[in-house]
């Protein structure tokens, strides 16, 4: 098998995971509508489009999780990778969420390099993640989560997490 065009880009991509843009993005009126109606209005729907940051990698306000960040990669004005983050420093615990590579550049590295870039940001941390692996995605799972402190393995939140976003 070759690698065309868009692996190669997206391999490019991969290599470039720590020259990350940044929003601060909050939003205290959505987080309030958000609390108030608990959870049904305020939030946002569908995948956001790119930020014009700059930077291959951008690290944003999660669009469907209060309280969460998004880390996503940047390919011609397009996603083609995202997954949503939480920290607390506090328990030295970090959660990712719904990793998402588009088809087209799966087994390019994004999500490898992408979550290796958040524990090289975030180092003595232990990472999990809230919901159960699916079937399909355990050898990801367990190929990402190798010798990495928690190993991504199931985990609900500490007390200072809110996990409904």
């Amino acid at each position: 098998m070759t690698i065309g065009d868009d692996g190669k880009a997206a391999k490019h991509l991969a290599s470039q995971a720590q020259e990350v843009g940044r929003v601060s993005g909050r939003e205290p009126w959505r987080e309030v509508l958000q609390w108030i109606s608990g959870g049904r209005l305020g939030r946002r729907h569908g995948c956001p489009t790119a930020p014009e940051l700059g930077t291959p990698w951008q690290d944003t306000i999660s669009a469907e999780r209060i309280g969460w960040r998004q880390r996503a990669a940047n390919l011609d004005g397009e996603f083609v990778f995202a997954v949503d983050y939480q920290l607390c420093r506090r328990c030295r615990l970090g959660w990712v969420e719904q990793p998402h590579t588009l088809p087209e550049y799966q087994r390019c590295g994004l999500a490898a390099a992408g979550l290796a870039a958040l524990r090289i940001e975030h180092p003595g941390l232990a990472w999990h993640t809230l919901g159960g692996h699916l079937t399909e995605s355990k050898g990801f799972w367990a190929a990402i989560g190798a010798d990495v402190p928690g190993g991504y393995q199931q985990r609900g939140p500490c007390a200072h997490i809110n996990a409904s976003g």
